[in-house]
């Protein structure tokens, strides 16, 4: 069976003062249906580079991104991206937001959807509020309500928790991970928390320095609900450290 993505041979660069930059330098993976992988690599590596490649935002200069064995020209129904930066439009509520995207259903199934959604993340209650009356975990809480509502097949995730501090990124990954257990999604995650990809992820490959290429990929066999504090956790976390240089 083909994989549900097939990455072969990105390579991707920008033309600057000083001449072509190359970011991205032969990139090849497959993701299965159903899995999670995270990418972690230094800072200014390509990663939200290559994850907008991936996620069909941006051609690449050379190689193929297949989605369910078609090739993609351009962002897809399939997918959704969620960015460290936020997507909800501050003059909707909760609610409004959560609606946006429902076309084609009728307005009382866009309610109820909407309201699910918005339960399932711990956000009952709180439907009608505007995101300015929301605290950050709150307000991170409907960005992920808002691209799940949509149902999408893949969830593209460019350091999402990255804003938050260290208590409430755990909670939030540790609702993620309840919400993956009740719903069937396939996840790219982009981060520069090794800890993050190790609580998530199945797989996680670690890039190299730009250009990027994967340097080396390691299998997270740990069950959830993961102990970060394990020695296995750590031994893990120590040898991704050391492919990172640090």
């Amino acid at each position: 069976m083909s994989a549900k993505i097939a990455v072969k041979g990105l390579k991707k660069g920008f033309i600057t003062d000083q001449g072509l930059l190359q970011v991205v330098n032969g990139i090849s993976f497959d993701v299965a249906d159903g899995e999670f992988v995270a990418f972690v690599g230094p800072s200014g590596c390509g990663k939200t580079t290559l994850m907008n490649i991936i996620a069909g935002f941006d051609p690449p200069d050379e190689g193929t991104v297949k989605v369910d064995g078609a090739s993609r020209s351009g962002p897809s129904a399939k997918g959704i991206l969620i960015s460290q930066h936020g997507s909800v439009f501050p003059w909707l509520t909760v609610q409004q937001n959560l609606m946006f995207g429902l076309n084609g259903h009728a307005p009382s199934n866009k309610e109820q959807l909407a309201d699910h959604y918005a339960d399932l993340v711990g956000l009952k209650g709180f439907e009608m509020s505007y995101p300015h009356e929301l605290s950050g975990g709150m307000l991170k809480r409907a960005e992920l309500a808002r691209a799940l509502v949509v149902k999408p097949e893949i969830l593209y995730m460019d350091e999402p928790f990255s804003a938050l501090d260290a208590l409430l990124s755990l909670r939030m990954r540790k609702e993620f991970l309840r919400i993956l257990a009740e719903e069937r999604h396939t996840v790219v995650l982009i981060t520069h928390d090794v800890e993050e990809a190790i609580h998530l992820a199945d797989r996680i490959f670690v890039l190299s320095a730009r250009p990027a290429h994967i340097k080396a990929t390691f299998a997270v066999p740990f069950e959830h609900p993961r102990r970060l504090s394990s020695p296995e956790a750590q031994g893990l976390k120590e040898s991704i450290l050391r492919e990172l240089g640090v």
